[in-house]
């Protein structure tokens, strides 16, 4: 264990400070300084308020990893960063904070891909992934489907939203509730006291001519509002339990359905599930079930690891590093838009497969010994 790589992951592509420590496979810590609570009135994420959020948590929050992990910013032997997708001012504190103690330390510096990372944390709770893994992506910002034959270098989109995903569903479905924000946990305990038969919700995209592997819950969502609409019109009580429960049918019935179809399609045997909404009861029972009657082997991680955090990039960094993959660059940069094939930015220097140094700029040489001694230990 202790020739495995030592690296610190930071995350905020949203409203989450994150920041994880991993040797390898192990998780040491993972720090998280959440912001909800500032955006729950305006009902979503305000971008200037988590960029804020972030520049305030970001030394203590590191702090507190590597205490809890019980080591040094010394030990270190990478730091890695979402540099995207995600928002670009919240990508930007993050990437700035990452890069200056990659700087100081004169360690390398990895910047990693948001939904990469999602599908690399399940390693800290089942070990290595098996090549190729299919892999569900369920969150406020993305639905999507993926084929993961190398986590470090080839990831490829099979289908993906094409309007709301399914997190942002289940926040627009709470608001109309009258639940709170973010909208999934409420959705979902408002949904074990009701009947998922109650009411037919419409199932998108899953027409014979409809695409077979993209998503679509914009319809859903509005189907929702209209019947809760319809029945408050008439004078009548909204079935809260009922209504939540239905949708929620909805969407994991949706959500299984294509992703097993798409192991099969594929000939894969393995099904990884992440993102917010894979803490959602209804839809891990539901793949559950599916996976089993398909012979395909589910993988989750634990609720707190599918949620955004530190740990995930951290997980992706220690991958990278141990694959002798490589490293970015001081030039890099934020990019809200980046997409999930670039699993992480490399530099123009690439680290050769013995995992050395070839002429990138992360030496000893590069780094001001002032900064270094200053820096927090």
């Amino acid at each position: 264990m202790a020739d495995e790589p030592l690296v610190l992951g930071i995350e905020t592509s949203c409203d989450e400070t994150g920041v994880g420590i991993v040797r390898g496979h192990t998780l040491l810590a993972d720090a998280i300084a959440s912001s909800v609570d500032a955006h729950a009135r305006f009902g979503g994420v305000v971008p200037e308020v988590a960029s804020r959020a972030h520049l305030e948590a970001m030394v203590p929050t590191i702090e507190r990893a590597l205490r809890d992990a019980g080591v040094t910013a010394r030990d270190l032997d990478a730091v890695a960063v979402t540099a995207g997708p995600g928002l670009s001012g919240a990508l930007l504190v993050g990437v700035s904070a990452a890069k200056a103690y990659a700087y100081a330390l004169g360690k390398p510096l990895y910047g990693v891909n948001h939904l990469a990372s999602h599908i690399a944390v399940d390693q800290l709770e089942h070990g290595a992934l098996p090549e190729p893994t299919m892999a569900l992506l369920v969150s406020g910002g993305h639905s999507s489907l993926l084929m993961s034959a190398d986590i470090t270098s080839d990831v490829r989109p099979l289908g993906a939203t094409i309007d709301d995903a399914a997190g942002e569903a289940f926040d627009k479905v709470a608001r109309v509730l009258g639940l709170g924000f973010p909208g999934g946990p409420f959705i979902d305990r408002a949904a074990r006291e009701g009947d998922p038969a109650a009411i037919r919700f419409p199932r998108g995209l899953t027409g014979p001519r409809d695409p077979l592997y993209d998503f679509s819950f914009s319809g859903l969502k509005t189907s929702v509002a209209r019947w809760v609409e319809a029945r408050r019109a008439a004078g009548e009580e909204v079935p809260v339990a009922d209504v939540a429960a239905s949708f929620q049918e909805s969407v994991a019935d949706v959500l299984t359905r294509k992703a097993v179809r798409a192991c099969r399609d594929s000939g894969v045997g393995h099904l990884m599930i992440g993102g917010g909404v894979a803490a959602n009861s209804r839809l891990r029972a539901m793949a559950e079930r599916r996976c089993e009657d398909a012979g395909i082997v589910l993988r989750v991680p634990r609720p707190k690891l599918c949620t955004d955090n530190g740990a995930m990039v951290a997980a992706l960094g220690a991958e990278m590093v141990a694959r002798g993959r490589a490293a970015s660059d001081w030039e890099l940069s934020a990019d809200s838009s980046l997409p999930v094939t670039e699993t992480h930015v490399p530099g123009h220097d690439h680290v050769q497969g013995d995992g050395h140094d070839h002429g990138h700029g992360h030496g000893h040489d590069h780094v001001h010994e002032l900064a270094k001694d200053n820096l927090y230990s």
